[in-house]
């Protein structure tokens, strides 16, 4: 039997996010149906509120969460009922040119339930990023899920759905941070002081944070730099400048780009040794576009790298992460700044303009 559950839904561009009905539906043979317990708000699920993803409204927000499997459909095998688990947005076909070319982080095809979610009247929800989590319940490909101890909060576990994921993961997969190296962070939101985590897991010696924001700088020096640099009023040269200055006058061996516009880019790609790595994982506005000297590109040799989520596998990286956070080597709850419950999301979402917290978590009552 469908299910009528609260969740949170974007119904027209810019408008407040509003708390309404919603109906699960029967899961089909792969789909499962997960009891959320806490979603992180994430300034993706302020695009979609916002227009700023694609027009497809209504949307059910939310999607960086942990649950309970409550209902499963015929064919699952992934999972049963009463675990607990991860959601993910890049569940892999295993049948895509990526995937058969073994970087299943790029799959093209990933998995999503095979049925939308609807309001009341019958009209179709698109699920942000394909989960859909700001609700009490809500339907994913069995995929989707990924399996972790029980023994971590899901306020906590929940964040690698997402933001923190992708700081991570810029750092370890796509950066690749050895021991050692140097590495510099421009811009210290949730993603950013992630990378800066992932490359204090990793061994690096040096690590800058680079910020506007005296207290995002404090949170980089709790997770790990050794350096913070306050650049307002700098020009990309100057930043750049100061980096070399930290690294003896090299630059860092990584640098990641968490804002996503052309003047950190341009920080980024000069901020970096000779054959260094750049790594944009801050995401671009549709239209925005860069220029650099070819020339520049050419000489200064290195690579420069896009990371999509991280570059994470969520059944390889997720119980990893979780377990390390379980060790004590991974502060995870230190990421956690804020906690609401379904009906103050989009007050949580609006607040994402100011920009001084790192996550808010919305927690559903049990």
């Amino acid at each position: 039997m469908p299910t009528t559950v609260k969740g949170v839904v974007a119904l027209a561009e810019k408008q407040p996010a509003e708390l309404v009905d919603i109906v699960i539906p029967d899961p089909g043979p792969h789909d499962v149906v997960v009891d959320i317990e806490a979603t992180g708000v994430c300034h993706t699920d302020l695009a979609y509120r916002d227009g700023g993803i694609n027009d497809e409204f209504p949307f059910l927000l939310g999607h960086e969460s942990a649950g309970r499997v409550s209902v499963i459909g015929e064919s699952v095998t992934h999972v049963q009922v009463g675990d607990y688990v991860v959601l993910n947005w890049r569940a892999v076909c295993g049948e895509c040119r990526a995937c058969k070319k073994g970087v299943q982080q790029y799959c093209f095809d990933t998995h999503n339930a095979s049925q939308p979610m609807t309001l009341t009247d019958g009209t179709a929800l698109t699920a942000a990023l394909g989960i859909g989590s700001f609700a009490e319940k809500t339907l994913v490909h069995e995929g989707q899920c990924t399996k972790v101890s029980e023994d971590a909060p899901a306020e906590v576990a929940g964040l690698l759905g997402c933001g923190v994921m992708a700081g991570i993961g810029a750092s370890l997969n796509t950066g690749q941070v050895q021991r050692g190296e140097s590495l510099a962070v421009i811009g210290l939101g949730g993603v950013g002081c992630a990378a800066i985590a992932g490359a204090t897991l990793a061994g690096a010696t040096t690590i800058i944070g680079l910020d506007v924001d005296e207290k995002k700088l404090a949170a980089a020096k709790d997770l790990g730099a050794t350096h913070t640099v306050h650049t307002a009023g700098m020009s990309p040269q100057e930043v750049a400048e100061k980096v070399q200055e930290l690294t003896g006058g090299f630059g860092a061996d990584v640098v990641v780009d968490a804002v996503g516009i052309p003047q950190t880019y341009e920080t980024a790609f000069y901020a970096r040794d000779l054959a260094g790595r750049v790594v944009l994982v801050g995401v671009p506005r549709p239209g925005v576009e860069l220029t650099l000297p070819l020339l520049d590109v050419f000489g200064r040799g290195g690579a420069l790298k896009s990371s999509w989520y991280g570059d994470c596998l969520p059944e390889r990286d997720f119980p990893y992460l979780i377990d390390l956070f379980l060790q004590g080597r991974l502060p995870l709850d230190r990421f956690v700044t804020g906690r609401t419950d379904l009906a103050g999301t989009d007050a949580a979402l609006s607040s994402l303009h100011e920009g001084d917290i790192l996550r808010t978590v919305v927690e559903v009552a049990k």
